[in-house]
């Protein structure tokens, strides 16, 4: 646990380089993608089919089954990664566009921040690629999974979310809150002015 309160749950992961990075898509510093899962593509922008890149359920960009080492360049990517309606992820740059794999969430939240306290509560999460976002109206909490095994996620931009990690979502326990939700008291916790069950719909 860092000064604060805030929890991170990885270090400074060093993987290996990716081979054959000539080959990778070539990102642009100068688009940034929104994630929405309803933007068109320009008509004359080159299909490059699938990609050979793969995001693992712990955040790691692999390029032919290698990790990619450089961090700034997996930031490149993320920038230009969007997702359409039928749920695939898709890189798209001024000069191609691909579908990549991804086994979850193409971001993992690492970091939780909390301040305030009550309705006043707002909690900021980092990614693994070091992007913050306050959980509220444009960024809500979300659980799947089941009581015996949640899955809680967190909206980054449309369409993109961040995988939870336990160590962060157990901080989040910690700070939960009693609310009524459909005429009975669950818990819950609060952020930028919104209370978020901490458990899957439905249950």
């Amino acid at each position: 646990m860092t000064e604060g309160g805030a929890i991170n749950t990885t270090g400074d992961q060093t993987v290996s380089a990716a081979r054959d990075t000539q080959a990778i898509p070539r990102p642009a510093d100068s688009i940034v993608s929104d994630g929405t899962t309803d933007r068109a593509f320009p008509p004359m922008m080159p299909v490059c089919g699938e990609f050979p890149i793969r995001i693992a359920r712990d955040g790691i960009w692999f390029y032919h089954g290698t990790p990619i080492g450089r961090k700034t360049l997996v930031k490149l990517f993320a920038r230009v990664l969007v997702r359409q309606p039928d749920g695939a992820f898709w890189l798209v740059t001024p000069y191609e566009r691909g579908v990549i794999v991804v086994d979850d969430a193409p971001f993992v939240a690492v970091l939780c921040q909390a301040t305030g306290i009550g309705e006043a509560q707002r909690l900021t999460f980092t990614t693994n690629l070091d992007e913050e976002i306050v959980a509220g109206t444009d960024h809500p909490i979300i659980m799947r999974g089941s009581v015996d095994a949640p899955a809680p996620y967190v909206v980054v931009r449309p369409g993109l979310e961040a995988r939870i990690s336990r160590a962060v979502f157990y901080h989040l326990a910690d700070l939960l809150c009693e609310h009524e939700r459909d005429g009975r008291v669950v818990s819950g916790i609060w952020s930028d002015g919104v209370c978020f069950a901490l458990e899957p719909l439905g249950v």
